[in-house]
């Protein structure tokens, strides 16, 4: 009998631990707020519950690309690893072969194709994406000289996956609350940084929604509980290490690279005292 032909397996558009995103990345979104309250931590009026549905009032922008299903180092069970700056996050992204993701592809992912201002829905619920913990004032001296007992004092985050709920529709955890997280940097014309920092950490009164992005920080930025995570071109195709604005300027990956060693380098080896 004629044996039937089959055509081989298709490649897997994302490695394993990846998560496919494909779809449409809103420019501007219509988000009404129909219930807040105001943290004085951070004196800062908080969202409780959105108008459904969001309302993309701008530019529809196809987007595919491949991101970690976690935070970095991206496996389910453990913590997610802080205390990296944007550079050094760079460089163990492309050890990798991937990059760190941009602050669209973030949103995009934490929104999911409905542009929900939560992965979860249109109502804030911390206990689905960890936050509103108790702020902790760190020690700078200990903080930065790495000290165990301090980092242990201040972390109030959880293991990576171990929030079920905290998911997008795209399959994508904690991606608001828990550790705050590193993204790259779109604004070519007014922001000053090659990376935002984007969700928010486990306190209460920050912005642990989608969207919302802080633009102040440098590159050389690191904290307690700042973490990020990792982005590729899917289909096996190439991915850049570089962030957009560095491609932009012209950067080499060797400039990257020692960006990143000047960056561990120019820690003071007696740090001032808090």
């Amino acid at each position: 009998p004629q044996l039937e032909s089959r055509e081989p397996p298709k490649p897997a558009a994302c490695p394993e631990d990846m998560v496919l995103v494909d779809g449409d990345y809103c420019t501007e979104l219509d988000l009404k707020c129909l219930k807040s309250w105001y943290a004085p931590e951070n004196k800062k009026l908080i969202c409780e519950r959105f108008e459904e549905p969001s309302k993309c009032v701008g530019e529809k922008v196809k987007k595919r690309y491949c991101v970690d299903r976690y935070e970095f180092p991206n496996e389910k069970g453990k913590r997610p690893e802080v205390m990296n700056n944007f550079y050094q996050a760079q460089i163990l992204c492309a050890e990798r072969g991937k990059r760190m993701c941009t602050e669209t592809e973030w949103t995009m992912a934490c929104e999911g194709p409905e542009f929900k201002p939560y992965p979860y829905g249109y109502v804030r619920d911390s206990t689905k994406c960890r936050g509103d913990m108790p702020y902790k004032f760190p020690s700078k001296t200990k903080l930065w000289n790495r000290d165990a007992a301090e980092h242990a004092r201040l972390w109030q985050g959880v293991e990576s996956g171990s929030q079920p709920a905290c998911v997008s529709d795209y399959g994508v955890f904690d991606l608001p609350g828990n550790a705050d997280e590193l993204a790259a940097s779109e604004q070519f014309n007014d922001g000053k940084y090659d990376n935002v920092t984007t969700g928010g950490p486990w306190y209460k009164g920050v912005r642990n929604q989608c969207r919302p992005k802080i633009y102040t920080h440098d590159e050389g930025f690191q904290y307690y509980y700042l973490s990020f995570r990792c982005c590729a071109e899917p289909d096996g195709k190439p991915t850049d290490p570089r962030a957009p604005k560095q491609i932009k300027r012209g950067w080499t990956w060797e400039r990257v690279q020692q960006a990143a060693k000047n960056s561990l380098d120019l820690r003071p080896r007696t740090p001032a005292k808090p």
